[in-house]
């Protein structure tokens, strides 16, 4: 079998034009044997490895239906749109078969034609009759759902305003169902998931198959194995998939759409609730606004709080006993409407229900821009353990897996068992057919760029260690150095958007003599427009916060600097995270050791990979934190990065970068 999938891993790099890679090809044999003998594998493939090859032909090879989950939508188009149409012809002639794969996305990715079309507008559509200024994008996005061969897929869609989505969609627990629904032979969902269910490979994203595994419901596919890409994102997106959260919006939206659709005392009665709770929510928000100190991770409930949440609780759950009841509907329209009614108020019940009863492995917290109540789990390792890897082999993969030389973190992160005995579950007794989550290979592939060649890391001593109030002026003054020799080319990336406007307004009146372009991110942007700006323009520079510490793309000669403002640790104030410290503190553990400092890790080795992207690149990281180079956990920091060659010497690396500068300007560049 190992010889028919090197033929075929052959054959499919052939057809994208590449060259054989070690790294690739061991990874490969990996995945071949994990899914031949049934185990668990986690593989780290640095850039450049080719990793979805590696993982996609042997799944081909052995006929399994395997599930590849993303993190990212670019990831997720890369899949579907690029490397699967590349290799599939050359596989099928290889291995004499047809081949299928398919995307399959959550209920609400796609247009709803029953709500699209229903003759009475709800609450989402009543906005648009009220703001006529999207009356334009809901002709184009309803012209759009009539074109023959649509996919109905957001991504597909028109660029249309947020709200004109949502007032043509539903969640899945607003969805009727396909035999109940006038439009079910019509479905955009409906359509994508008969596809899915018989394709060889189903492309999903990690928060579609954290849901599933959570809520214990089959979503998607069933599948032979699951393949995690980005896999050092998984528990995250699975941590936020199953947060609850309670908001104004959300019990008036529900409250709303009970009153219009059932009439009555039931459906009064949840409207006062839903205004009692919203004057109480903005009273604890205003209160919580002019006293920051109560802002942030919440012990319990507040006492104010209390009771309006509990009328909500037990008026919602009175409104979904009266749908429940009532079994006399029969027109397909009507039903519809109250399958979105019973879905809205059954999520504000759960969610109020969860509130008023949060158990000691789950923290709350309150968020005052948008008042909004929180409640997270502390750890979602042993759902993932139960539901997930006795199941099927699973195989996560990414370019960063390990801290400071270990997949320990990680591995424990996404539920496997490592470590043996030192864990309360590592005894468990498994049924035939099921996978012992401590059955795991663990794999390095390294990558093939020539790292201490290609890349040099600057970590400067000098610069004060950083404090909250942003960056330091020395450190502001180093970076405006640092860009200047390097004629822009620079991704400068901070760990908070206070970090990113001192540097915006520092940098544009140092640099302003210089014809350097700043690209200066802002809330909201769209990332893929930043980028695409950066990459255009080799002189400009691109600052932004954490979402462009990874999944960013620029090889050449755009980014031939990363400046990096500070470790980038968890805020002290971030709910979850100080939640999980301070039970690794009282568990007798570290929550440094065990929280704050693996994640840092794997977000600075994120950060520093953007650098080097393909095997012509050449460049600099630099570190604007004298902590990695002056405190003992440095070490761990950096063992997670790329072996780049190391200096502290400031002049060495504005020399190198100005003849990098050079050298591309002398070829045009």
């Amino acid at each position: 079998m190992l010889e028919k999938m090197r033929k075929a891993l052959d054959a499919a790099v052939d057809a994208i034009g590449g060259q054989p890679r070690e790294g690739q090809i061991a990874m490969a044999e990996a995945v071949a044997n994990a899914l031949s003998d049934r185990h668990h594998l986690l593989v780290q493939a640095g850039t450049g490895t080719g990793k979805s090859l590696a993982y996609l032909v042997p799944a081909l090879v052995h006929g399994k239906k395997v599930l590849v989950a993303t993190a990212t939508l670019a990831l997720q188009r890369q899949l579907v749109e690029r490397d699967l149409p590349r290799i599939k012809g050359a596989l099928e002639k290889e291995l004499g078969r047809e081949l299928t794969f398919a995307v399959y996305k959550g209920v609400g990715n796609y247009l709803c034609l029953q709500k699209m079309n229903s003759a009475e507008a709800d609450p989402d559509g009543e906005v648009l009759l009220e703001i006529g200024t999207l009356e334009k994008d809901a002709k184009r996005l309803r012209a759009w759902a009539e074109t023959p061969g649509v996919s109905g897929d957001r991504d597909d869609a028109p660029d249309v305003d947020r709200r004109v989505w949502y007032a043509n969609s539903v969640s899945g627990r607003e969805c009727i169902g396909k035999d109940d629904c006038a439009y079910g032979s019509q479905c955009f969902a409906v359509n994508a998931k008969a596809k899915a269910q018989t394709a060889d490979v189903v492309v999903t994203n990690h928060t579609l198959l954290a849901i599933e595994i959570v809520d214990s419901h089959p979503i998607l596919p069933e599948r032979d194995a699951v393949i995690l890409d980005e896999a050092h994102e998984f528990m995250d997106r699975t941590t936020q998939a199953v947060t609850e959260e309670l908001t104004v919006a959300r019990v008036e939206r529900a409250a709303k759409m009970a009153k219009k659709h059932l009439p009555g005392k039931a459906s009064e009665a949840f409207a006062k609730a839903a205004d009692n709770f919203a004057e109480a929510l903005n009273d604890f928000a205003a209160d919580v606004r002019n006293d920051p100190t109560k802002a942030g991770r919440l012990p319990e409930l507040p006492a104010q709080l209390e009771a309006p949440i509990r009328k909500v609780k037990e008026a919602s759950a009175a409104v979904v006993a009266l749908i429940n009841a009532d079994s006399d509907v029969i027109d397909p329209d009507s039903m519809a409407e109250r399958a979105r009614v019973k879905g809205a108020t059954n999520e504000v019940q759960q969610t109020a229900t969860k509130m008023l009863k949060p158990s000691g492995h789950q923290v709350m917290w309150f968020e005052p821009t948008f008042s909004t109540l929180y409640l997270a789990p502390l750890s979602v390792s042993q759902v993932l353990r139960a539901n997930l890897l006795t199941d099927t082999p699973v195989i996560a993969t990414s370019a960063t897996l390990s801290v400071g030389k270990s997949f320990d973190s990680i591995a424990k992160s996404i539920g496997f068992v490592v470590g043996g005995s030192d864990d309360e579950d590592s005894e468990d007794e498994f049924e035939a057919g099921e996978i012992d989550p401590a059955n795991v290979q663990m794999l390095d592939v390294g990558s093939p760029f020539d790292f201490a060649k290609q890349g040099a890391l600057y970590l400067p001593k000098h610069i004060p260690e950083p404090g909250r109030d942003g960056p330091s002026k020395e450190a502001l003054t180093e970076l405006a150095e640092l860009i200047d020799a390097a004629g822009g080319r620079t991704l400068a990336l901070f760990s908070s958007w206070r970090g990113v406007e001192m540097a915006d307004e520092y940098l544009r009146k140092v640099l302003a003599e210089l014809e350097i372009p700043i690209i200066t991110q802002k809330r909201g942007d769209s990332v893929g427009t930043l980028v695409e700006r950066f990459a255009k323009d080799p002189k400009s520079i691109l600052l932004g916060t954490i979402s462009l510490w990874q999944g960013i793309d620029v090889p050449g000669p755009s980014c031939t600097l990363v400046a990096i403002d500070r470790i980038p640790f968890p805020r002290p104030d971030e709910p979850v995270m100080s939640a999980r410290a301070a039970e690794a503190d009282a568990a007798g553990g570290s929550g440094f050791m065990q929280v704050s400092l693996p994640r840092a890790a794997l977000l600075l080795a994120q950060g520093t990979g953007r650098l080097i992207r393909s095997i012509d690149d050449r460049g600099v990281v630099a570190i604007l934190d004298s902590r990695i180079v002056t405190k003992r956990y440095g070490s761990v920091l950096l063992n997670s990065m790329p072996p780049f060659w190391r200096t502290s010497d400031g002049a060495v690396i504005r020399d190198s970068l100005k003849r990098l500068n050079k050298d591309y300007l002398e070829a045009g560049q």
